[in-house]
């Protein structure tokens, strides 16, 4: 019996592998395997070659990395934030037609209400939740195990809402810091507590991912190497509700064309109070970072009680 109360195997299960080049391999197979384990290893997702074209584009980002100030993430541990903007290649990764397929079947939500009498339908598709490179350099420490959805303090009946997409740019290993998952853990109540004797490595070769839904418990490993740096990168979508009604951003924008100021400029104007309500504050934990920073701190200067520090 484990300390939580449950029955914890003595080896804990591996992770499906299946290979995207097999014409077996479709989205429908993959779903049944995320449906039993919450995650799946897939080998050949992108070529090693494009594997190796992302690399090279997220090489000064990870130089020009501070670290993590928060302690979520080890000290040594270099990230690239808003790949879409500063890589085509990662640009191709997040419209992969197998990643989308999948996604797409997930995470897209029917709706059906009444406007009077007359019965409407509409229909929301995924979108990027966010999009992340990480290199773990060699003495950094094993991350907290955690469920990704918790940006957005989902509860059981929620699920699914968010999917995750990380894939090796570099050979990843157990010893070099590869993602570790808890097979089956999306089912888990929202009390059970994870522990690091359930999880397995997703170990990868460049161009392979590790496919998990934002319920799964994971972290990135530690690596104990002395001389291997490992590099992924994660795209993770979202269903597509999950924003605000009437976009703030573009609001301030369309109003900003009358007086010659980008949105940051008009929203500086306003009050800390005004600027959290319109959106550019942090939802702890995680929800509305950019480059790992609290927008209020970064591009309002408020360093107060309620400044997120990432």
């Amino acid at each position: 019996m484990s300390a939580n109360g449950t029955d914890a195997p003595a080896t804990p299960r591996g992770l499906v592998r299946i290979d995207a080049l097999d014409p077996s391999t479709t989205a429908e197979k993959l779903i049944e395997i995320l449906n039993v384990d919450g995650a799946v290893i897939v080998q050949n997702l992108i070529t090693r070659e494009h594997a190796a074209q992302i690399q090279q584009d997220l090489k000064p980002h990870f130089e020009a990395d501070g670290g993590d100030k928060s302690g979520f993430f080890p000290s040594t541990t270099r990230r690239a934030t808003g790949l879409l903007a500063i890589s085509d290649h990662c640009v191709d990764l997040a419209l992969n037609p197998l990643f989308n397929d999948v996604a797409n079947r997930l995470l897209t939500d029917e709706f059906t209400y009444y406007l009077g009498q007359e019965k409407h339908t509409s229909i929301s598709k995924p979108q990027i939740s966010s999009t992340v490179g990480f290199q773990v350099n060699p003495g950094g420490r094993q991350q907290g195990l955690h469920r990704d959805e918790i940006d957005y303090h989902m509860r059981d009946s929620d699920r699914p809402m968010l999917i995750g997409c990380v894939t090796a740019v570099t050979k990843t290993t157990k010893e070099n810091g590869a993602t570790i998952v808890i097979p089956g853990s999306h089912l888990w109540k929202d009390d059970r507590c994870p522990y690091d004797h359930e999880a397995v490595p997703a170990e990868l070769e460049p161009g392979d991912a590790t496919i998990f839904l934002g319920s799964t418990y994971h972290a990135g490993g530690g690596n104990t190497t002395v001389d291997q740096a490992r590099e992924t990168v994660g795209i993770f979508l979202c269903k597509g509700m999950y924003r605000q009604v009437e976009n703030q951003y573009f609001m301030l924008a369309l109003i900003s064309k009358f007086s010659q100021k980008v949105p940051p400029e008009k929203a500086k104007h306003l009050s800390p109070k005004a600027q959290r309500l319109l959106g550019y504050g942090i939802s702890p934990p995680f929800c509305g970072f950019v480059n790992y920073k609290d927008p209020m701190s970064l591009f309002f200067g408020v360093n107060d009680a309620e400044t997120v520090v990432l």
